[in-house]
């Protein structure tokens, strides 16, 4: 911990300055986990248990951090995880994240609860696919499904980690829950952030643009209210089945965090997983990612495309990820701080730090490229405990 929230690594600058800009109760939501946060902290604990070892006297005159996942060819092996309402951060919204994983030529997830629509965001050119809720009502999810086809996204996430919304203490005490009818003192602490006000005041409009069309109620808070009351408790495997039938393009399942899971959404036709806990926001306590990363792709094989969320925040994080066989690696708190700090410039910060990073210690460890990281295996690293 930090006096200003969580250890956020190489982001701890950015982070600071996005605190400073936006009101505690934004703030308060990308810093926040489940329950007593203990999940949250795994994420960034389980990699400091390991260690990525020096070897020298190998040509490491070129480096070549691309990526093929998914079926798509990253120039980085980084996914920008979907972020919900990452909009409000900064008046420059979602689009300024797609733009750089456009410039980045890297993967990005569109959040369902994204305040720029889909539609609007494929202009950016890049590689995004759409997260998808299994509603209640099963004509919105195929109308997303359908949304996401016919907009050119390649391919959907599908997240299963949500059957529920559990306590956040955090948007407890700042009232975020409760944003649709805001209360004087949080009238008042939105107006203590002033840039961000101004900024909020010109993009105008106050609602999710991505959903805005499956709720009547108006205000940004009260439409997300409705929708997550939508989101179907009772998603099985037959439903995952289900969703396999209507949607005959790339499926990808995000919340996987057992290696039996892992192998039955194989079986019924994933085209790839992301190992995630929700970044410590829902199940806590639960294991860290990594912690689970190697049992989870053990089992699989190689059969499928395997990422890794949650707790991402140096280059050698991403290094130890690939050892142990993981594709690419997905965050969303660090671009979601550059994005709050300062708009599109703080996003491409955040991807060309991370980069850097990636690269010194590929260097360093004599590693050329993201497959000989993977073919190298444990024998990379050095773990610690």
């Amino acid at each position: 911990m930090t006096a200003d929230g969580p250890d956020d690594g190489t982001f701890s600058n950015l982070a600071r300055k996005a605190r400073r800009r936006l009101p505690r109760l934004f703030a308060d939501y990308i810093d926040g986990g489940a329950h007593g946060e203990h999940t949250l902290h795994r994420n960034r604990a389980a990699f400091t248990r390991w260690s990525v070892t020096p070897r020298g006297l190998r040509d490491v005159s070129s480096i070549d951090l691309t990526t093929t996942c998914f079926g798509r060819t990253w120039r980085l092996p980084f996914f920008l995880a979907p972020v919900g309402f990452a909009g409000m951060f900064h008046a420059q919204d979602e689009a300024a994240t797609a733009h750089m994983a456009a410039r980045h030529s890297i993967g990005m997830g569109i959040s369902t609860f994204s305040i720029a629509a889909m539609e609007d965001l494929v202009a950016s050119e890049a590689d995004l696919m759409a997260q998808i809720y299994v509603m209640r009502d099963r004509a919105v999810t195929r109308d997303l499904l359908e949304r996401a086809k016919n907009c050119g996204t390649s391919g959907i996430i599908v997240t299963i980690d949500t059957a529920i919304t559990p306590v956040r203490e955090r948007d407890v005490r700042n009232g975020f829950l409760h944003l649709s009818r805001p209360t004087l003192p949080q009238m008042a602490s939105l107006l203590t952030r002033p840039r961000w006000l101004a900024g909020a005041v010109r993009q105008g409009g106050n609602r999710v643009g991505n959903i805005d069309r499956y709720t009547t109620s108006r205000g940004i808070m009260a439409q997300a209210r409705d929708l997550t009351a939508q989101i179907d408790p009772t998603l099985d495997w037959d439903d995952l089945a289900w969703l396999r039938d209507a949607w005959n393009g790339l499926l990808v399942i995000k919340g996987i965090m057992h290696p039996a899971d892992a192998l039955r959404a194989m079986t019924l036709g994933a085209d790839g997983i992301i190992v995630s806990n929700h970044g410590g926001r829902q199940m806590d306590p639960a294991p860290g990612t990594l912690d689970v990363l190697p049992a989870i792709t053990e089992a699989v094989g190689g059969r499928i495309d395997i990422v890794i969320d949650g707790g991402i925040r140096r280059g050698g994080d991403v290094v130890t990820a690939l050892a142990l066989s993981a594709k690419a690696v997905s965050f969303g708190r660090p671009w979601a701080w550059g994005l709050a700090a300062h708009g599109e410039r703080g996003v491409n910060a955040v991807l060309e730090l991370l980069e850097r990073e990636v690269r010194d210690v590929m260097a360093l460890a004599g590693l050329c490229d993201t497959e000989t990281v993977r073919k190298a295996g444990r024998a990379a690293l050095w773990p610690l405990a």
